[in-house]
Order: structure tokens, then C-alpha cells, then sequence
């Protein structure tokens, strides 16, 4: 399926039918990914005590049963953190950049390097203290936005030039 300039691959048999080493991004990203959770987890907890102890414990039942459930919820997410982090790959290839993530549901992207626009190296500060990065890829289509988390900042300066200069080899060609 193609979604604007970025090829959504639904099926996995397309790009396994040929031998792809994919690069995975730093096992660091998995303790970022799970502070995010977890600080999630603490602030919903804080609301919940919060209305429970201005309501002298008779919150509206939807909030009693609710508010823990997406507590416990977003508990299990964090849990997969690691496992999440592990389901990120990407390889370059002749003509594009294959972009893998997901766990139970697998996208995988192809951007073509002619298609990008924009190829953005961002850090937060969590992310900044782990030296980590993201890739953010831009094309042409408003609707498609590929982030590749967890890259060691060396290694997302190094991609960023090279898929730059992998795309503007393309665009030439065009």
C-alpha cells in the first residue's frame, strides 16, 4: 500500500523474501521508553488519589474502576518497554530505507531516498542525558511522518548525512 510517498508494507512476505540485516537501535532507548511510562503511570496514580481523597472516597464509579484500570494498563505497557525497544530495526538499501517496529503488529515502511525532504536529528533531554536521538524523516506527503527513536547520536548525525546525501543523488537522477 502506498501512503503518500511512503510505502506501507502490509505484508511481511515482500521484504523477506531477500536476506535483511536489520539494525537495531540502542538498548538504552528501552530505559527512556519506560521512564515515559512509568512518570505516565505515577501522574495518573497522583490523579486518582487525588479526586479519591477530595471525593472522602466516593468518586463517581466510573472513575473508581476506570482510573485504576488505566493505571494497570499503561503498568503492562511499561513492562514491554524493553521488548518494544528490541522490535525497532531499519536497513538501508539500494533504493530506500526500510523502517521496522511493532511487536504484536509489525509496520514495516519503505522510504524511497528520493522522497525525503527533510531528514531532522532531535534530543530531549531524557534522551540527551542517555546520548541518544531520534531520526525524524520527512517527504513530500503531509500524512506520512517516520521517527526512527533510539539511535546513539553519533550514529543519527552519520545516518542523517548519508541518507541526505543519498537523497540528493536521487532527486538528481529523477
Amino acid at each position: 500500500m502506498t501512503t503518500g510517498d511512503v510505502e506501507v508494507t502490509e505484508s511481511a512476505a515482500g521484504w523477506q523474501t531477500e536476506r535483511v540485516d536489520w539494525k537495531r537501535v540502542s538498548p538504552s532507548y528501552a530505559w527512556a521508553d519506560l521512564a515515559v511510562n512509568l512518570l505516565f503511570v505515577i501522574a495518573l496514580a497522583a490523579v486518582f488519589a487525588v479526586i479519591f481523597v477530595s471525593t472522602g472516597g466516593d468518586a463517581p464509579l466510573f472513575l473508581r474502576i476506570g482510573l485504576p484500570a488505566l493505571i494497570l494498563i499503561f503498568l503492562i505497557n511499561a513492562i514491554f518497554a524493553f521488548r518494544r525497544v528490541r522490535a525497532i530495526g531499519y536497513v538501508l538499501r539500494d533504493d530506500d530505507l526500510l523502517f521496522r517496529r511493532g511487536i504484536m503488529f509489525e509496520r514495516v515502511i519503505a522510504v524511497p531516498y528520493g522522497r525525503l525532504q527533510l531528514v531532522d536529528v532531535t534530543r530531549g533531554p531524557l534522551l540527551r542525558a542517555l546520548g541518544l536521538a531520534t531520526l525524524k524523516f520527512v517527504t513530500a506527503s503531509a500524512a506520512t511522518g517516520v521517527n526512527l527513536p533510539g539511535l546513539r547520536h553519533e550514529d543519527a548525525e552519520q545516518l542523517r548525512d548519508r541518507l541526505v546525501e543519498l537523497a540528493e543523488a536521487r532527486r538528481s537522477g529523477l
